[in-house]
């Protein structure tokens, strides 16, 4: 669930765009849901009291836009409202960086890219994959997602190096879900996990060489939806037809991110016994 949003997502000055949780605890997905939306309110119940009513406003994915700088200070909020909700045992941590959108002209990343003053949150590579490392250690990171530009490969690579047997290191603007960006990143071992778009290749048959390929090199799958959405549900069906076990499609807000939580409820409630939830092992569902 994308519940802090960031970046391009919103009108704050978050340079992170996406900060997520994700119910790994859960036994099932009803329960999953169940956890993701106390959590939500929760984390409604924590802004509110710090930022005041205006910064529950909610951003292009029903993730909330509280009006913050700092990447820790967004991590920590979802500590506090996961604490509130009682999951802290249940509850972990992701997010999407879209790190594209604040490379700067010389390769560097500028933390304060929305910001009309002056550039003093300018940062290299490895200042940033260090910010990055220094999350993953302080708190319960467990997915990070377009950590650096599409292009960057030189740092994907050592970043993934460093922590990706904890973290699942998830490529977006680096793969487009193209085959041919797919086994290039394999072997440079940029990354270790697919996000999946359908619309982003062009066919449900690419799509699926995509997710064949990814899994062939031993990585996990996020199916995703995307920022501009309507209240088709087809990736729900995609996700669990093709075991993904992890799906990225919005806070639990907004009809046309619930569409594909309320298909996935479906889907369980007709599968009954044979449904399972992937939680821990959703790198690697069987």
């Amino acid at each position: 669930f994308n519940v802090i949003n960031g970046g391009s997502h919103a009108g704050n000055r978050l340079a992170f765009q996406e900060f997520m949780i994700l119910p790994l605890g859960a036994s099932s997905f009803t329960e999953a849901m169940v956890m993701g939306c106390e959590t939500y309110h929760a984390l409604k119940g924590v802004i509110k009291q710090k930022y005041g009513q205006d910064a529950c406003n909610v951003g292009d994915e029903g993730g909330f836009a509280p009006n913050i700088q700092s990447n820790v200070e967004g991590v920590e909020l979802l500590m506090q409202a996961i604490k509130k909700a009682g999951y802290e045992k249940e509850m972990r941590i992701g997010m999407d960086v879209a790190a594209s959108e604040f490379l700067t002209s010389d390769g560097n990343y500028d933390l304060d890219f929305k910001s009309d003053g002056p550039r003093n949150a300018i940062v290299s590579g490895s200042e940033l994959g260090k910010i990055f490392a220094d999350l993953s250690r302080d708190y319960p990171i467990v997915s990070i997602e377009d950590p650096y530009d599409q292009d960057d490969w030189k740092h994907y690579s050592e970043f993934t190096a460093e922590v990706g047997t904890n973290v699942q290191v998830v490529g977006d603007d680096l793969l487009v879900t193209n085959v041919s960006r797919i086994k290039e990143a394999a072997e440079k071992k940029a990354c270790n996990a697919l996000l999946l778009k359908v619309n982003q290749i062009g066919s449900v048959t690419e799509a699926i060489a995509a997710v064949n390929l990814a899994k062939s090199h031993g990585w996990g799958v996020m199916t995703s939806h995307r920022s501009g959405e309507t209240e088709d549900n087809y990736i729900a069906d995609l996700a669990v037809g093709l075991t993904t076990g992890q799906i990225k499609t919005g806070a639990p807000c907004r009809s046309e991110r619930l569409a594909k939580y309320n298909q996935l409820l479906r889907i369980e409630a007709e599968l009954g016994s044979k449904a399972t939830y992937a939680g821990n092992t959703f790198r690697f569902p069987k």
